[in-house]
């Protein structure tokens, strides 16, 4: 099966993707593509924005700046596909979760693996900002997004009983977890059969031989 990280992108006091994530993992879990593992973020208390290339030690296996750095990088690896839980804030991804997304340095644990994302506001806008900008910096991290998503608008009414009220709403993480996993498969063989080194490594490697030349 194909290792799903869920990763709770909030860690406010009173945060809404409590109401979110267990419809999600309960999902996620029936699926029988997929051994899933929750990822939160109140349980990563990684330092803000600390990771140069001052602080990763051995670039064979990097210290980092702090042991749990260390240790996000290294369960980040271990994924074959991510379904990010996020809110809109400003029209964007929660600064938390922007950090945790830079902390994966050095080590590629997020490149050539889908992702798709649940997103929800209080709001009619339902996420969809906070969407577009996930999806630019996961294309950054050479991550695969997908089209399907799951938008959830004016949460606060929006569930009963654990549930979505709109049938709708559960059809729509239905689909992104089938082409999510569809992806992961089609990736991970793809990642078997090896993969091309970064397209930015490359870059600078033709810019060097062309200083040099």
């Amino acid at each position: 099966m194909s290792k799903l990280k869920i990763i709770v992108g909030s860690t406010r006091p009173n945060r809404a993707s409590d109401t979110v994530t267990p419809w999600v993992m309960d999902r996620a879990q029936a699926h029988e593509a997929f051994d899933v593992e929750l990822l939160d973020l109140r349980d990563w208390p990684l330092p803000m924005f600390q990771e140069h290339l001052g602080t990763i030690g051995d670039r064979a296996d990097p210290t980092y700046s702090d042991p749990i750095v260390r240790a996000w990088n290294y369960k980040i690896e271990e994924a074959d596909a991510f379904l990010f839980i996020t809110p809109e804030y400003n029209h964007s991804i929660p600064a938390v979760l922007k950090n945790a997304i830079d902390s994966v340095f050095i080590k590629p644990g997020m490149r050539n693996k889908p992702m798709t994302t649940v997103a929800y506001s209080g709001g009619t806008a339902a996420g969809v900002r906070a969407i577009e900008h996930l999806v630019h910096i996961a294309v950054e991290m050479e991550m695969a997004p997908l089209r399907s998503t799951v938008i959830i608008p004016n949460l606060a009414t929006a569930f009963v009983d654990d549930r979505p009220l709109d049938p709708l709403t559960d059809a729509a993480l239905q689909i992104a977890l089938d082409d999510l996993a569809w992806w992961s498969k089609a990736l991970e063989r793809a990642r078997a059969e090896g993969e091309l080194v970064p397209g930015k490594t490359r870059f600078i490697r033709a810019r060097m031989a062309q200083t040099q030349g």
